[in-house]
């Protein structure tokens, strides 16, 4: 709706994570150096964590993109609330194998003979389950396990854990020592800072061309950074909101006057929504 009224090419903060929109922060480029480390690699674990909406999907998104589909074979979970037997009917699915009705065995049996043809073919494969913080610690013993897969000289599987803050203390815990022997890097995202919103909130905009309409006061851009703390997807929330009350209001310039309405606006329908 809005960005009709602006002269926008696309939503600028549509919430599905998009590589098109990837910003290199800081913290996301330091993240995105270990995950092509371990690309680079090619075995281990490779841990990021950070918090909901800090974009550690997009992050994944943007590396997939860059991935040689003729060397890596890359696939992702996303539903982790899985009991440990549902761990390998999973990774079965995702690489596209049959799984329905399927015995341990029969599963571990398709996966080791994906993996051979696939290294004949000079092909590895890459799993990266998201949401890890939901596995429960027999589930990921059950990743672990998959890294068993190997060659004489190289493994044929490698498994990247994205999971929100706690999932930092499920590997902490003793009966995690065998997978944290096996991770070669782990990285936790953190918020962005006021400079990085900023520079977040412009990069969005530019990518869907536009030209200062509406323009945003410095102190515009301090209320969205101190209501968000930095996290891109609340940046995103907000800032729909807030180009839509514009386009609505026929506004060319947010100040803090803007922020502060739609701030309230918000916050009363939250209080609505969980009173």
């Amino acid at each position: 709706m809005y960005e009709a009224f602006y002269g926008l090419s696309a939503n600028p903060f549509q919430l599905k994570p998009d590589p098109h929109f990837f910003f290199g922060s800081k913290g996301h480029k330091r993240a995105m150096a270990y995950l092509e480390y371990g690309v680079s690699r090619g075995e281990g674990f490779i841990v990021i964590t950070g918090e909901v909406g800090a974009g550690k999907t997009t992050l994944m998104r943007n590396l997939f993109q860059k991935l040689d589909s003729s060397k890596i074979r890359a696939a992702q979970i996303v539903n982790t609330y899985l009991d440990p037997d549902d761990v390998l009917r999973s990774v079965a699915a995702a690489f596209g194998l049959p799984y329905e009705n399927a015995s341990k065995t029969t599963l571990l049996s398709r996966l080791e003979l994906f993996l051979r043809q696939g290294d004949q073919h000079g092909r590895r494969a890459l799993l990266v389950v998201d949401e890890a913080q939901n596995l429960v610690p027999q589930a990921v013993e059950e990743l672990r396990m998959l890294s068993n897969f190997q060659t004489d000289d190289k493994c044929m599987m490698q498994i990247f854990l994205l999971g929100q803050p706690q999932f930092r203390q499920t590997m902490l815990s003793p009966d995690m020592e065998q997978l944290r022997q096996r991770v070669i890097a782990a990285y936790h995202l953190g918020p962005l800072d006021y400079l990085e919103t900023c520079s977040y909130i412009q990069h969005r905009l530019r990518t869907v061309e536009w030209k200062n309409d509406p323009q945003v006061t410095d102190a515009a851009y301090s209320a969205i950074h101190d209501y968000t703390g930095g996290i891109p997807r609340k940046i995103n929330t907000l800032c729909d909101r807030l180009f839509l009350m514009g386009a609505l209001e026929e506004l060319h310039v947010f100040d803090e006057a803007e922020l502060q309405t739609v701030i309230s606006e918000v916050q009363r329908e939250f209080g609505v929504l969980t009173g």
